[in-house]
């Protein structure tokens, strides 16, 4: 996978498009984005359903593959990688908080959160010290050995956000991550992504409905009909 050469970019994406063949005609998800985000910013991605916000998302981690355009993510070129080349930039470059939290049911809080880790072929020792580390800065060592049914809400987004940061990524992205949460909660999470942001210096992209990110964005981008617009998405 071909590393970018650009300045401190975290995504580097130029003309941008996913085209879903669907029967004799097609659908398209996003058309011809531009869009750079420097390292370090934490941006709110904003646009009503199917505007195109999910299918970037899942062009950024890696989880799924551009029609056309360029697109670099952290100095990987996406753009005609290799699935084993996508694997491993899951894996290790990116770090995706969802809604529905999709933890495990069968794993506790520790083995959800070390799994990431595990995967990447990480060193199992200080894998489970970085684990351990995570669940106390997130309130969540009494909780270490429950499973995701015996935690609220909150206490499951804050797993997931653990496992996002297992393997030190260099881009988290989450995806309506206060979309099963209540106002307290919700908030509590985006105090979190924004601390990871101002303290710890991660890049964050939020897309969501929500306005409770909009206080600690750097910048919002809004998505309509598949394109990017940077003027605010009200009206």
């Amino acid at each position: 996978m071909a590393s970018y050469s650009g300045n401190e970019l975290a995504v580097h994406a130029k003309n941008l498009t996913r085209i879903y063949p669907l029967g004799d005609s097609s659908v398209v998800g996003i058309n011809a984005v531009d869009l750079e985000i420097a390292s370090g910013e934490l941006v709110v991605l904003k646009g009503n359903s199917g505007s195109g916000k999910s299918t970037l998302l899942a062009l950024l981690a890696g989880l799924d593959r551009p029609s056309s355009g360029e697109l670099v993510v952290a100095g990987h070129t996406l753009t005609g990688a290799r699935e084993a080349q996508l694997t491993g930039f899951r894996r290790n470059v990116v770090g995706m908080v969802f809604q529905s939290f999709n933890l495990l049911p069968t794993l506790t809080v520790l083995e959800n959160v070390l799994l990431p880790a595990l995967l990447a072929d990480r060193p199992a020792e200080p894998a489970r010290r970085r684990a351990g580390e995570l669940l106390d800065w997130l309130g969540l060592a009494p909780r270490r050995g429950h499973y995701p049914a015996q935690l609220s809400g909150g206490e499951m987004q804050r797993t997931a956000i653990a496992r996002a940061l297992i393997n030190d990524p260099a881009l988290i992205l989450a995806d309506e991550p206060t979309g099963n949460l209540d106002s307290r909660n919700g908030r509590a999470v985006m105090e979190l992504l924004a601390e990871l942001n101002r303290s710890a210096g991660r890049t964050v992209l939020i897309a969501t409905h929500s306005e409770l990110a909009d206080e600690f964005a750097t910048r919002q981008v809004c998505l309509k009909d598949g394109g990017v617009s940077e003027r605010s998405c009200d009206g």
